[in-house]
């Protein structure tokens, strides 16, 4: 395999992951009650308030140790899934 296709590969694993980290966090959500969705191939999670108001975004970043949302300023690591979500949800109900 050529370093460009190895380079193409290694992207989508890393892609893949992240998605089924947001899988695993949206999971938990739905587990508390939280309304939330997966959008544009499992690469961000729109995480909708009980109340009026626009939703959350959550997307995975620091190559993938971290949720994060609110531009990075809130985050939470993808190792505790239902930290985060027990996070998320109290963050949303403010």
């Amino acid at each position: 395999m050529n370093s460009i296709m190895l380079a193409a590969m290694t992207g989508f694993a890393q892609d893949q992951d992240e998605g089924d980290m947001l899988v695993r966090l949206r999971d938990q959500l739905t587990n508390l009650g939280v309304n939330a969705e997966l959008r544009d191939n499992n690469s961000a999670l729109m995480v909708h308030p009980a109340a009026p108001g626009l939703p959350v975004w959550v997307f995975v970043g620091y190559g993938g140790a971290y949720y994060s949302w609110q531009n990075a300023e809130r985050r939470h690591p993808t190792s505790d899934p239902e930290g985060a979500a027990s996070v998320l949800a109290e963050y949303i109900a403010r």
